[in-house]
């Protein structure tokens, strides 16, 4: 959740800034180009990437003087590196923060390697993704936008304000994504902010800056990136004294979109020490689907009123014995449930005393047992382990309890018993052995 929105005075302008997190190191952000330190929440993907950030730190995010929610600056007014560098100690202060790592991303990136070479007292590390250290090109510097190009590129970012289309910045996205992020730089500027933004960083050359930076520094690129390319990230890491470069993979130029995991990790370990440990996304898991026999000709039969009461009592029950036997209800569709559990005789157990449960209230369930690997998707489980389940629950009858041979073999030795079925043709999934459980 965003934090509250607070203000920093910088000389006579007031910087907007959030503090996010409670890690031992202060991290603050500077985001590229223009930004809105509410917005930016509103947005799924730029919001989990700030709260991964906030994970491991306490992450100050604040949006430059003439952007976002901090003071306007004159019309035609470009501000300049040193007044920038001091918003950021401004914000730095009113929270406390004797010293940060400073954490630059595209635009973002100039005024992150001054402080961090101006302030080496004050900064922790330097992290960068998709830096420059010059807009303009020129015989040294040949990865920049020719003067012709980028004089062209502001006309049209001045021109096209209110139908940009920021593929460059994100091509992975689709349209739906990119829509949302051009709705986001109108919220956060005006049309001259947005170019005077663009001129300032056209006039600055960041160069002989970067072999004065002293202070551990991580320099992050993606291979592909449109907006500024690899080669100028590899020459930037090898102009400040022991910089680590890491390429990674990708075309997107925001640091949010595409694979933002592997940019947060190697941030993370670079910061702390430790590389997180992904959340597994497959794990061996045993499903369970119930559903009640023959439902619609019993509804038919007690009305609707009665129906939906006695479908409450179905479900208070299987809850009951889902709880009492571990597993974890995962969806309920009408009158059927599919749950997991990390243990199959556990499983197996609760299939049989929710069949037996249902029978008090006049009903009878049917239920299918499956072991296999499923994928972890939004609380959700899928995968052919699942559909594999729920094909063994359409083979039993009512009141029976159907497991396939991979969880016959998995509870030998517990008590168990089961008749041999035979080969049954799972419809989608092939040919499996079915048991009926006889003994639970």
């Amino acid at each position: 959740m965003p934090a509250e929105t607070r203000y920093a005075k910088s000389g006579d302008l007031n910087i907007a800034y959030q503090v996010v997190g409670e890690g031992p190191l202060d991290l603050v952000y500077v985001s590229g180009w223009v930004s809105n330190v509410e917005l930016m929440w509103e947005e799924p993907l730029y919001a989990r990437f700030l709260n991964r950030l906030g994970s491991f730190s306490r992450l100050i995010v604040f949006d430059k003087r003439g952007t976002g929610l901090s003071d306007r600056v004159p019309t035609g007014e470009l501000p300049t590196l040193e007044e920038r560098m001091d918003d950021v100690r401004a914000v730095l202060d009113v929270v406390g923060s004797e010293r940060a790592a400073v954490f630059g991303n595209s635009e973002g990136g100039n005024l992150s390697l001054l402080f961090a070479a101006t302030y080496p007292q004050r900064t922790v590390a330097l992290v960068t993704h998709a830096i420059f250290a010059k807009r303009l090109w020129s015989p040294d510097y040949p990865w920049a936008p020719t003067p012709e190009a980028r004089a062209q590129e502001i006309e049209e970012v001045e021109r096209n304000w209110a139908t940009l289309d920021p593929v460059e910045l994100a091509p992975s996205a689709d349209e739906a994504f990119r829509r949302r992020l051009a709705a986001y730089f109108r919220r956060s500027a005006s049309p001259g902010a947005a170019v005077a933004l663009l001129r300032m960083n056209t006039r600055i050359d960041t160069r002989s800056v970067l072999p004065t930076i002293r202070v551990p520094t991580l320099v992050l690129h993606r291979t592909h990136d449109r907006d500024v390319k690899v080669e100028e990230g590899r020459w930037i890491a090898t102009q400040i004294p022991g910089a680590r470069f890491v390429e990674l993979p990708g075309e997107d130029h925001v640091p949010w979109v595409g694979n933002q995991e592997e940019i947060l990790a190697e941030i993370e370990e670079f910061l702390t020490g430790v590389r997180p440990v992904p959340e597994p996304d497959r794990v061996l898991a045993t499903v369970l689907f119930t559903d009640v026999v023959g439902s619609t000709e019993r509804a038919r039969e007690v009305g609707d009123v009665a129906w939906g009461n006695l479908l409450d009592r179905h479900h208070a029950l299987v809850r009951r014995e889902l709880e009492r036997f571990r597993g974890r209800e995962i969806d309920t569709a009408g009158d059927g449930f599919l749950a997991t559990f990390d243990g199959p005789a556990r499983a197996i157990r609760c299939a049989r005393a929710i069949a037996d449960a249902v029978r008090e209230v006049g009903l009878e369930v049917r239920a299918g047992v499956h072991t296999g690997e499923c994928e972890l998707a939004d609380g959700s489980v899928r995968g052919i382990a699942v559909h594999t389940g729920a094909r063994v629950a359409g083979h039993a009858g009512p009141s029976e309890v159907l497991v396939s041979g991979t969880v016959k073999d998995l509870v030998a030795g517990s008590g168990i018993e089961f008749a041999d079925l035979g080969a049954r043709e799972l419809k989608g999934v092939g040919t499996s052995r079915l048991y009926s459980v006889l003994r639970a």
